[in-house]
């Protein structure tokens, strides 16, 4: 019986170096498999691009895409033994229900790697559904400066300062968001004042 996974953190836990190691262990067995990636974040030649160097081609999608459509006529050519798919976060609620479709009725194990929450601690749409519907929730685990669980994405400015207002989707890296523990961001962010 397939299912439907969500493997959630927050930046720098390694979800996209985690799915790359998924995907070799199905492709080093002869498995198909088909990796998605949203496509709003265009920061490497590669679709999906781990920090420690790993990369592999990706289909891109967008809110728009219809994953069930696409990857069951994928599905149909090549049996597909699963279906992997980065910044899960940007999928919409349809999307992620047609994951949990794939799952259902297709019978593909469909494994999302995203983050939780934004900079302001708030749920993404594609995570708020996955969270709710998927068989299966593993949280992956970063390191705040101070050794505890980071749980939180904060963002900063071009000079290291906390931001907390603005658009939900600004895509970046380490010059742009650092993870940490829930006490650690409400400090950056005035919360506990």
């Amino acid at each position: 019986m397939a299912k439907l996974y969500f493997y959630y953190a927050s930046m720098n836990a390694g979800k996209s170096t985690t799915l790359l190691q998924a995907d070799f262990n199905y492709r080093e067995r002869g498995m198909s498999t088909m990796l998605w990636t949203a496509a709003i974040d265009n920061r490497s030649e590669q679709p999906i691009a781990s920090r420690i160097g790993l990369s592999a081609d990706a289909r891109r999608f967008t809110p728009g895409t219809n994953l069930w459509r696409e990857v069951t006529a994928r599905h149909e050519d090549d049996p597909l033994a699963c279906v992997l798919i980065d910044e899960a976060q940007f999928l919409t609620a349809l999307q992620a229900w047609q994951c949990a479709r794939l799952a259902d009725e297709a019978g593909i194990p469909v494994l999302c790697y995203g983050l939780r929450t934004d900079f302001r601690g708030d749920l993404f749409p594609g995570s708020a559904v996955l969270l709710g519907i998927a068989d299966s929730l593993v949280e992956l685990k970063a390191v705040c400066h101070c050794g505890r669980k980071a749980t939180m994405n904060l963002r900063v400015d071009e000079s290291g300062d906390a931001v907390g207002e603005g658009r939900q989707t600004e895509i970046g890296g380490n010059e742009r968001y650092v993870a940490l523990c829930r006490r650690h961001f409400a400090e950056q962010l005035g919360m506990y004042r």
